[in-house]
């Protein structure tokens, strides 16, 4: 099972602004996902963003949405996005098979999404540094239970250069330099 940009989506869950305050390594998880939405962007692959009842919660952080300015945004009220029939609907049309997830938390509608996707038969990769919760051992019992139940547990670096497969495309010297400035700052925790 190899990522290949033409058959991935990122899905990016509920990285809430009212929600983040409390979530054990929530920089790290939005710096994450804003580096590897911002490849997905250049890349061509589309990137998804769900808000869990945003009048409650907020919108998400906004430093992810001014780097994906053309991600698509699904408000919910289920914990599992797929319960929403509009966005497997979307899910279907797109035809994409392979689904890279991350978000918050990581043991609620993160792993109930992942699990909505394996049920409904699409390959789930777990993007292991930004798939948080308030405390990170419910992180990684998630990581845990949806790699048992098929998903993959990746890194963004991993799903980069596979999405990227060369080393002399410049769209791989960008995101080299960017992981360079600033993502190797400290070092990552997996959850």
């Amino acid at each position: 099972m190899r990522l290949k940009r033409e058959d991935s989506l990122l899905l990016i869950v509920d990285l809430q602004a009212g929600l983040l305050p409390v979530i054990e390594y929530a920089d790290q998880a939005v710096n994450e996902a804003v580096w590897l939405g911002g490849l997905a962007e250049t890349i061509g692959v589309p990137t998804w963003v769900t808000e869990q009842y945003p009048d409650g919660l907020g919108g998400s952080e906004p430093r992810l949405l001014e780097a994906l300015p053309s991600h698509r945004l699904w408000q919910k009220l289920t914990f599992d996005a797929c319960a929403t029939p509009e966005f497997m609907a979307a899910l279907e049309q797109s035809g994409k098979r392979q689904v890279v997830l991350c978000g918050s938390e990581a043991h609620i509608c993160v792993m109930q999404t992942g699990l909505g996707l394996l049920e409904a038969g699409l390959e789930v990769y777990w993007l292991s540094e930004a798939c948080v919760s308030r405390r990170s051992a419910e992180a990684r019992l998630a990581r845990e239970r949806m790699v048992q139940a098929g998903a993959v547990a990746v890194s963004a670096d991993m799903v980069a250069y596979e999405w990227l497969q060369r080393c002399d495309d410049e769209r791989f010297k960008q995101a080299h330099r960017d992981f360079l400035k600033g993502r190797s700052a400290r070092p990552l925790v997996f959850t």
